[in-house]
């Protein structure tokens, strides 16, 4: 016996506002459109259309997989809010060199940007446990 479950279909407004919030905060983490697009998995044409189309009626229909990758960013971003005050940290932290185990010297931005969402999600675990040890 096979059990299949399926998730509702997003509407476009969510698919599109998701989109334009997580690249706002990629681009606060100062990734470049290459990293950004890697991070999300969409193509460097539907982030300039979504940059540019602030108060437009453009929207965007897009899979699970972007939307998984677009609510991780946002969770990661939400972690950081959380575990520091000053917005320099919340918003540099990715983009910092970091020498625990898992980074090697390297910055979350740069995990994430390849683009694979193990990276992405290891990430996120990493980051998100920096927030439990607070607790």
């Amino acid at each position: 016996m096979q059990t299949t479950v399926n998730a509702p279909a997003l509407s476009k407004n969510k698919c599109t506002t998701g989109l334009k919030v997580a690249l706002r905060v990629l681009e606060k983490w100062d990734a470049t459109v290459k990293q950004a697009c890697a991070i999300l998995r969409v193509s460097p044409s539907t982030v300039a259309r979504a940059k540019s189309a602030e108060g437009t009626e453009w929207s965007i229909s897009l899979d699970s997989d972007v939307m998984q990758r677009i609510s991780i960013v946002l969770n990661i971003h939400s972690a950081l809010r959380l575990v520091f005050d000053n917005p320099e940290n919340v918003y540099g932290f990715p983009s910092m060199k970091n020498h625990n185990e898992f980074f090697n010297g390297r910055s979350p931005l740069e995990i994430m940007a390849q683009g694979d969402f193990i990276s992405l999600y290891e990430t996120y675990r990493r980051i998100d446990s920096i927030r439990g040890a607070q607790w």
